[in-house]
């Protein structure tokens, strides 16, 4: 069977197959490497069910989806009506939900999601496009919701239905308890599904409280199905849904009762089932040194021992009994993978000089490294790396931190408000390159969905700078070794932002170029809830591969760090460097230098703890992970992955 991460964009996912019939999958799925490839050929999918319906001089009704998921279906659709001429006269479209209430004109509408991503671009006729009405008076929503399945039985019902999914289990906004029978009705918001949208309205407190949403007989009317899932905050739901019960819990199950359904994933989506997971409970294993460390990890974990004390029956009553006839004893197992856990701690992230390094994460030499630490957003260095950060400079580095975002869209407007007053007071009438009494009036008159005048964004980019130059102040990182990119992609005054453009990689090129550095520090992390983390680290990847072969790039090792939404697991850490009491309380107090990201988080997703608290508790529990497998106790530590780009 062709390896599902070598299918290309044109080559159908239905004809190519990824679906292994084990005992554990219950729906057909395809996994690729990135959504864009993924949404690639679905939109192909669609487009040849359209000129199919119109060779037949018949309407090709379509399900269609908002949110993040979909956005590069829609791109490549758009694409092809303009440069293919795929024409979209003969299509009829049903939209899954809207936000109640919710006007058409409001910018987080999904009326205005489906017009500014497809509609705008494409020759649909008007009046067959068809979007629940967030306006409709509440003692008539009974009759309009009935109104709008018999629309659909009316045009022979949907002949594909496009569905995200979210962490709830829902689809559309069939959230949990939701019934198999359900039809189109109003539906109050689940709080994880109103704490996941809260980043698009600036706050959970904006989201409304219900919507309108076809039901779940109507989904599974649909004659095709095909649900997308991108990253691994769906990673659980998706495993849920394709292994798990049928549950009124997880609405998304009763798709395993439905005929020609097709889950399409990214690898990290896909990455809990049990074929990726614990591919040893499968079948047959390929036994690298990573899936040898997750394996035994787990094993680990299932037995509740550390490395040393696990024994042959617990490998053979745990699926792995060829990893024992390969390795000979559990004997030699456990001790390699104790070596090689053991080998990743190092309290010298820099290397240690004049050490032999042979089995040590980091180089000895040169004893004093350049490194750049980048920084999506103005905490990120400290949040994720603040103990590494420390110990690099108190151990004599030349060490520069480049923080790649201004991050003004997370101040929030109150606190951008106290600030303008204070500086307004102090500095009265004397001319400022910011003025105060015109950002003080904008903030006081905001309107709902306004972008932020120039100003405004100015004056909450250099809260946010102020903030930087104090934490790395108490790390003892000298001011003239912090660099602020703001790179363009981020600056639009709004949660959306644009692509990753050839600018912002040049700009990325141009500080590596300048200060050549021996080590990179980059945020790996990509389940920032507004996407900007896998935006800096893709325009890093582009700029250091630009740079490849410049001779200092030889020298350079790419090391990735969690942010402060996940940890890496044991077996992916190539650098684990330990923390002590003391350096934990340091890194607890650059983070609280970060005054306008306390209490208020506008983008903190669905863990409602602060930043410091989940910063140290993820660090503490990566230490104590270490300590039960049977390695030294450490306070706390943060984990680095090696990544050769």
């Amino acid at each position: 069977m062709k390896n599902v991460l070598d299918i290309k964009p044109d080559i159908s996912y239905k004809s190519v197959g990824h679906f292994e019939e084990t005992r554990f999958e219950k729906i057909h799925n395809a996994i690729f490497k990135n959504a864009t490839d993924a949404s690639i050929v679905v939109a192909h999918e669609i487009a040849t069910l359209i000129q199919t319906k119109q060779k037949e001089s018949k309407n090709c009704v379509l399900g269609l989806a908002t949110g993040s998921s979909p956005v590069k279906v829609y791109e490549e659709l758009v694409r092809m009506h303009k440069e293919e001429g795929l024409s979209f006269h003969n299509v009829i479209t049903f939209n899954l939900d809207e936000y109640y209430p919710m006007t058409k004109e409001n910018n987080q509408s999904y009326h205005y999601f489906m017009h500014e991503h497809l509609f705008n671009h494409i020759d649909i006729k008007p009046e067959n496009i068809n979007i629940p009405d967030g306006t409709v008076a509440i003692d008539e929503i009974n009759q309009y919701c009935i109104d709008y399945e018999m629309s659909i039985k009316t045009v022979g019902g949907l002949d594909f239905q496009l569905l995200g999914i979210g962490r709830t289990g829902h689809i559309g906004f069939n959230e949990p308890g939701s019934h198999v029978n359900s039809g189109t009705r109003i539906i109050t918001l689940d709080h994880v599904t109103r704490s996941d949208a809260s980043s698009a309205f600036n706050g959970i407190s904006n989201v409304p409280k219900k919507a309108i949403t076809m039901g779940v007989s109507t989904v599974l009317k649909s004659k095709r199905i095909v649900l997308l899932a991108w990253g691994e905050n769906k990673a659980d739901v998706i495993t849920t849904t394709i292994q798990g019960e049928i549950s009124s819990d997880i609405p998304a199950t009763f798709l395993q009762n439905h005929n020609n359904t097709t889950f399409i994933l990214d690898v990290f989506a896909a990455s809990q089932l049990t074929r990726f997971k614990t591919p040893w409970l499968v079948g047959e294993c390929k036994w690298t040194q990573e899936l040898k460390r997750k394996a035994i990890v787990w094993l680990c974990q299932q037995t509740n021992q550390s490395i040393l004390k696990l024994t042959d029956r617990d490998y053979n009553n745990h699926g792995m009994s060829d990893l024992l006839a390969l390795e000979g004893s559990a004997y030699d197992l456990n001790i390699n993978m104790f070596n090689v856990l053991q080998h990743t701690i190092t309290g010298w992230p820099g290397g240690k000089p004049n050490t032999d390094d042979t089995n040590r994460p980091e180089r000895a030499l040169p004893d004093k490294k350049r490194v750049i630490i980048f920084s999506p957003h103005p905490d990120d260095d400290v949040i994720s790396m603040g103990g590494t950060f420390y110990k690099l400079i108190k151990q004599g580095h030349d060490v520069h931190v480049v923080y790649q975002t201004s991050g003004n869209i997370a101040v929030t407007d109150h606190e951008a408000l106290k600030f303008a007053e204070v500086a307004n007071d102090f500095s009265g009438d004397n001319k400022e390159s910011i003025n105060f009494l015109k950002v003080i009036e904008f903030l006081r008159n905001k309107k709902e969905n306004q972008i932020d005048a120039l100003d405004v964004r100015k004056l909450k980019g250099l809260i946010r700078r102020r903030e930087s130059y104090a934490a790395t102040r108490l790390l003892g990182l000298k001011d003239e070794n912090i660099h602020f990119l703001d790179l363009p992609f981020y600056e639009t005054g709004q949660i959306k932002k644009n692509p990753l453009g050839s600018k912002d990689v040049e700009i990325i090129e141009n500080i590596i170029s300048e200060l050549q550095p021996h080590q990179v520090f980059a945020a790996g992390d990509l389940a920032d809830p507004h996407g900007t983390h896998e935006i800096c680290l893709n325009a890093i990847f582009a700029a250091m591969k630009n740079l490849k072969n410049q001779s200092y790039m030889n020298d350079c090792w790419l090391w990735l760090y969690r942010g402060a939404w996940h940890e890496w697991d044991t077996h992916e850490i190539d650098m684990a460097v330990p923390l002590s009491p003391d350096e934990v309380l340091i890194k607890r107090y650059a983070i609280l230098s970060h005054q306008s990201q306390k209490d208020r988080v506008m983008f903190q997703g669905n863990d409602s703890r602060e930043f410091w608290v989940r910063a140290e508790d993820r660090n503490k529990n990566t230490a104590k992970l270490y300590d039960f497998l049977g390695l030294p106790e450490y306070e706390a530590i943060e984990a680095f992955k090696r990544f050769d780009y």
